[in-house]
């Protein structure tokens, strides 16, 4: 279910692997959305209704008066996903994020910072549902995501695809600004209060971010962004970008 005349447009982009089904709009939205209505295929339903009663089907005051609804297809699996990228790749993996608005920015994050693809565990929530896409401004219409049955499993999935596995931690051993980032490196978060299984953190590599003395919490999604900045760019100057 796609909320917003942004995903709206990234749902509708020649990137997105999923199709539109139909699109319901407020009259308000409808004479100011042209050019979006110009440009969609003639054969995809548009339904257009007084903001009433637009609010009154989806159940709430939609104030963006744009709605979509699309066809899911099946969940890729981890190593589909991972199959598909280059030689050098950055990958976000999300343990256990059950919150929305978390795996929204931390997908918008990925996205911002060229992740070449986000895997999620089964505890995680699902980045296609409303409001986590909403969050996201439609990041994961465009961008590779793909299924592991657990962390362990994931973990697996990316070693055997060569990639060189770091856990975000504030309990990490190394601090991340002195970190050199491989070519082919993978981000695990887990989500916060409990974090990270402290198996998973003792079979991989771990990395914190150095803050201010007497606080040592970040929103999951900001300390991703700023880990995969970090990364990204350590893989830029290494490669002569």
């Amino acid at each position: 279910m796609a909320e917003g005349e942004v995903v709206l447009r990234n749902l509708l982009s020649p990137g997105c692997r999923f199709s539109a089904e139909s699109i319901l709009l407020s009259e308000a939205r409808a004479r100011s959305s042209g050019d979006l209505l110009a440009a969609l295929p003639a054969d995809l339903p548009v339904y257009v209704a007084p903001q009433v009663v637009m609010d009154a089907i989806v159940g709430f005051h939609i104030h963006r008066g744009v709605l979509a609804v699309a066809f899911r297809g099946e969940r890729p699996t981890a190593d589909e996903v991972l199959a598909g990228l280059p030689q050098r790749a950055l990958v976000l993996g999300l343990v256990g994020l059950a919150n929305h608005d978390n795996v929204g920015a931390a997908f918008r994050n990925a996205a911002a910072f060229g992740a070449g693809a986000v895997l999620l565990d089964q505890t995680s929530c699902d980045p296609l549902y409303r409001k986590a896409l909403r969050v996201s401004v439609g990041a994961p219409l465009l961008l590779p995501h793909g299924w592991s049955d657990n962390a362990d499993e994931m973990v697996r999935s990316l070693e055997s695809a060569g990639f060189s596995v770091v856990a975000l931690s504030p309990q990490g051993t190394r601090p991340l600004e002195t970190c050199a980032w491989p070519e082919r490196t993978a981000l695990l978060v887990g989500a916060e209060g409990p974090g990270l299984p402290a198996s998973l953190l003792a079979r991989v590599g771990t990395v914190r971010i150095t803050m201010a003395g007497g606080f040592d919490s970040l929103n999951v999604a900001t300390a991703a962004g700023i880990a995969l900045h970090a990364v990204r760019t350590g893989q830029a100057a290494r490669a002569g970008d």
